[in-house]
């Protein structure tokens, strides 16, 4: 029987286009706002897949517009208390629940400090729309899937989306509207010799730099919530300086890289560590020992992460499935986790 999840990663194109349809007065009407405000620096709270929605932003916000941009941990808020100075800044709160009390808490405490809000939710009616100045629809639809996919490539859309409306940026404003049929796409890629080579393994390594960072930490979570397997993400920057260790003869690296200025790099990291013995598979064709990953590039480089983690979770379901995991129910896991 088809998973719900494998229907949700189906349904992304689809809920990529309508939120495209849908959300963009309230883009527009949100990035009104942030160019009034001129904020010096962003804040981003949220966890889990969520949580690399908000490192993606991280790096599209400093690549395109210079606005540093830092992840505040929900306790300060909602465990010790204390209130942040967030005067010229603006805070971008991440959940497609807009339920859990520590997200909603900080939120709270940052408009309280001064900071314009706003939020990316798949729910406008839950605590989170309710407390933010800018809460910004997803539109979708019900994910039913405990694993987040459709949501998360909705909330990255909209992330991206809001900081090109700001820049005013028609390069990258075209390649967001293009998206849908890139996505159905990366829908069509073959990674089953990813899948292959994760077979039998419980311990692996997920690779990226820059905004494919972002993406790098959402297939080791994955990994880890869906197949069991205990992957781990590096900066390509990083995994040469411990981590590298316990590689061995076929151990699994997933290299993730977008058509950017990190490319080149992080094409020499995959293949050192292929010539250490790992079983290393990288989205660039500048490898030499590692083995290339077809993948249909978008019409921008930061909009590439998004066509990369599409294709990553095709494949990811499929493995789960062919290890014996019900995708629809992980685990230890349930589909909304209520923090304090």
């Amino acid at each position: 029987m088809t998973s719900l999840m494998h229907r949700e990663i189906r349904g992304i194109p689809d809920a990529v286009d309508s939120l495209l349809s849908l959300g963009a007065s309230d883009i527009r009407r949100a990035a009104e706002a942030l160019r009034a405000t001129d904020p010096c620096l962003f804040i981003t709270v949220a966890r889990g897949s969520s949580d690399h929605v908000a490192t993606y932003f991280k790096y599209s916000s400093e690549l395109l517009l210079g606005i540093p941009v830092a992840s505040v941990g929900p306790s300060v808020a909602s465990i010790y208390g204390r209130p942040l100075r967030l005067r010229n800044a603006a805070c971008l709160a991440v959940s497609q629940s807009g339920r859990s009390p520590d997200i909603v808490a900080m939120a709270r405490a940052a408009r309280d400090a001064g900071a314009l809000t706003l939020a990316l939710t798949n729910d406008l009616d839950a605590d989170l729309g309710q407390s933010v100045a800018h809460p910004l629809a997803l539109h979708a639809g019900t994910e039913r899937s405990v694993a987040a996919t459709k949501t998360f490539v909705t909330s990255a859309v909209a992330a991206v989306w809001l900081l090109a409306e700001l820049a005013q940026d028609d390069d990258l404003l075209d390649a967001i509207k293009a998206l849908p049929e890139v996505l159905h796409c990366a829908l069509a890629q073959d990674w089953s010799p990813v899948q292959t080579a994760f077979e039998g393994r419980n311990s692996a390594f997920c690779l990226g730099r820059g905004p494919a960072y972002a993406i790098s930490n959402e297939c080791a979570l994955k990994l880890k919530e869906t197949c069991l397997i205990h992957a781990e993400s590096y900066s390509s920057a990083e995994v040469l300086h411990g981590p590298v260790s316990i590689v061995e003869d076929g151990f699994p690296v997933l290299a993730l890289t977008a058509a950017d200025a990190a490319e080149p790099g992080l094409a020499q990291v995959a293949d050192d560590l292929a010539g250490k013995g790992a079983r290393v598979f990288a989205t660039t064709d500048q490898v030499r020992l590692a083995t290339p990953l077809a993948w249909p590039r978008s019409a921008h480089p930061l909009t590439d992460p998004l066509v990369l983690v599409t294709s990553f979770y095709a494949m990811v379901e499929a493995l789960a499935v062919s290890r014996g995991i019900d995708v629809d129910a992980p685990r230890h896991l349930d589909k909304v986790t209520r923090t304090t």
